[in-house]
């Protein structure tokens, strides 16, 4: 590619080197270099000075000859292929190594062949695969919503993805049991470890407690609601991957009665005149009840920078999955009955990115306005307000927040 300027000036000047023949044949130095000029199967020779060559002046830095010795030979072919210029030199003669070819400030080693001429190789080929359609795609992480947000018929739900790179926390509504606008089960579910529990939870868990409901005394609810989460906790240790486990907290309503359960540090919060309560307790290493559960069935628990862990990995005691940790990490959940009455306003479950920086009494006061239509917007701006607060105050977990008003289900 170096002589490429070279071959571009040989092609408009024909007819000057011509001149150059015979002035070569004139005056024969030693320094001189003879070219070999093939066009269309016919041969032109011409010969021409160097240092005076206005073909060659770019390639010389000083006076001296390019070549070190009159009889030395090196063979270039242009770079294209198809070209039909071909420079050649004079062979040197037999025993003598050849000298180097210097252009401006680079040095090319020649070395001739047996035959005279050199000609450059050819490249070794690439075998440069082509992929089919399905090889060249990439495989993208799967896409989740950084929001969802619905409003039901009694419920308005939302959440909001923290700094993980997937949504962990999911939701559950089934509404009019049986053509009944008064028969309901709601559930949040807060994932950990990956998404699988969360999700088999959301899919499984009401459908799992309403099985076990269906037919067996109202005394005997809160046993049935406890089978519906041991099931869904076997099951989901049955299937292939058992990544993870999920935080739950569920509200079922039937017949004017309300059955709260939960694993985990999932909270249901209730309005009793404005007044908030605790329908459940957040399942944590640090309760006492929990520590002594774990320690007599050979665990342990301890405290990193202020947070208590199962075998210094999990912070809560009781969730669906954990299947390493499965004989500390139980899914019994705790349950709390009671009936409707006109005082009980409406119902808060929300996953603990909420309630680690809003108390129960502050999420209640932000939720009443909207819930008893002192404020003419919707339950969906409420769970908005409620979870903006929570990231204001620094919260980077999940937030997923759901509004019940109980007043229908009287």
């Amino acid at each position: 590619h170096l002589l490429s300027p070279l071959y571009l000036n040989l092609s408009s000047s024909l007819s000057p080197l011509k001149k150059t023949e015979q002035q070569g044949r004139q005056n024969k130095r030693d320094r001189s270099i003879f070219f070999n000029i093939n066009i269309l199967n016919r041969t032109m020779s011409c010969s021409i000075a160097v240092c005076n060559s206005p073909v060659l002046s770019l390639f010389c830095n000083n006076k001296a000859s390019i070549l070190s010795s009159p009889h030395e030979t090196v063979s270039l072919t242009a770079s294209s292929p198809k070209s039909p210029f071909r420079l050649r030199f004079k062979r040197p003669p037999t025993g003598l190594a050849p000298a180097p070819l210097v252009l401006g400030s680079d040095s090319v080693s020649t070395q001739s062949p047996p035959g005279g001429v050199l000609k450059r190789k050819r490249p070794t080929r690439l075998d440069i695969p082509i992929a089919t359609a399905s090889e060249i795609a990439v495989t993208t992480p799967r896409k989740e919503s950084r929001e969802v947000e619905t409003e039901g018929d009694g419920y308005s739900v939302y959440c909001k993805r923290g700094r993980r790179e997937a949504m962990e926390d999911r939701f559950s509504a089934i509404t009019n049991l049986e053509g009944d606008r008064r028969h309901a089960i709601f559930g949040v579910y807060d994932g950990h470890g990956g998404v699988n529990a969360s999700e088999f939870a959301a899919k499984n868990l009401d459908k799992n407690v309403l099985k076990e409901v269906v037919g067996c005394n109202k005394s005997d609810v809160a046993d049935a609601v406890k089978r519906g989460y041991l099931t869904t906790d076997a099951a989901f240790l049955k299937g292939k991957d058992v990544k993870g486990g999920s935080c739950c907290v569920t509200a079922m309503l039937r017949d004017g009665n309300l059955v709260v359960a939960n694993a985990g540090d999932c909270r249901a919060v209730m309005s009793v005149g404005g007044v908030a309560e605790a329908l459940s307790s957040d399942h944590s290493p640090s309760r006492d009840d929990e520590r002594t559960r774990i320690e007599t069935t050979g665990g342990y628990v301890d405290t990193f920078r202020g947070v208590w862990r199962i075998q210094g990995s999990l912070a809560v005691s009781r969730a669906i999955g954990d299947a390493d940790l499965k004989k500390w990490v139980i899914a019994e959940p705790e349950t709390k009955t009671l009936r409707i009455d006109e005082e009980h306003e409406f119902l808060i479950l929300a996953s603990d990115g909420l309630w680690d920086k809003v108390s129960n009494q502050e999420a209640v006061d932000i939720a009443r306005p909207f819930c008893l239509g002192i404020e003419k917007k919707t339950l969906l701006l409420a769970c908005k307000k409620l979870v903006d607060l929570s990231v204001s105050r620094g919260s980077s977990d999940d937030i997923s927040v759901m509004l019940i008003p109980l007043r229908q289900f009287i």
